[in-house]
């Protein structure tokens, strides 16, 4: 199905069976076009484009099938990206081989891996990781643990919607980004800004339209 065999990647997760990993297994395996678009993240374009912020190398939670990681790469950056579904991740590599880019992924489950002690990245991106709370907020913890000083946190992410002014978005608030339970979890972090509010988003084919987002730049400061 892949021109890139899921082998090329690493595999790391104790909940393969669950509903977790089988729903977006089957997401990805159905989609007839990439299921968040062929570009990245406009938040991701506009945190690079600037002139403060110059990574070397960059780690993903929740990358799905590439869009970001790719582009990362394709920039020149030393990309490692995780997530948990096998189907997205062997998608992602045949994107990557399509641009000519090498990235580490690693098939893992955002509620139990850890990177190897000690090593650093110069920035984490945390776009739409869609999970329950507890499985976020230790994902910002995690990512945020292993920035190297002066490394940037970059997160996106569907947020509570009091004005009901937004078409997309899941419908279970906890799988919503909550600016002040997010910024708990960012210890030693400086934030450079924290935007919630109403967006037009272009995410895909499916995930066109405004919505309630929560967009989040932050830099560590020892």
């Amino acid at each position: 199905m892949f021109d890139v065999p899921v082998c090329a990647a690493q595999t790391q997760h104790s909940r393969a069976d669950t509903i977790i990993m089988a729903n977006w297994d089957k997401r990805y395996a159905g989609a007839e076009a990439r299921l968040f678009g062929d570009g990245p993240n406009e938040y991701v374009r506009e945190v690079m484009a600037r002139s403060d912020v110059a990574p070397a190398s960059a780690l993903l939670i929740g990358d799905g099938d590439g869009r970001n990681g790719t582009w990362l790469a394709a920039r020149g950056l030393d990309v490692t990206a995780v997530d948990i579904s096998r189907v997205a991740t062997a998608q992602a590599l045949a994107h990557d081989a399509a641009a000519g880019v090498t990235v580490e992924r690693i098939t893992a489950d955002a509620a139990e891996w850890t990177p190897t002690p000690g090593r650093t990245w110069d920035a984490a991106f945390m776009i739409y990781l869609q999970c329950e709370a507890d499985v976020r907020h230790r994902a910002v913890r995690m990512a945020t643990q292993a920035l190297a000083p002066g490394g940037w946190f970059v997160a996106e992410g569907f947020a509570p919607d009091p004005d009901g002014t937004g078409e997309l978005g899941p419908g279970d608030a906890d799988l919503l980004y909550d600016r002040d339970a997010i910024l708990a979890q960012l210890a030693g972090m400086r934030t450079v800004e924290s935007l919630a509010g109403t967006v037009f988003l272009n995410e895909g084919v499916k995930h066109t339209g405004n919505g309630c987002v929560l967009r989040l730049l932050a830099r560590k400061t020892g």
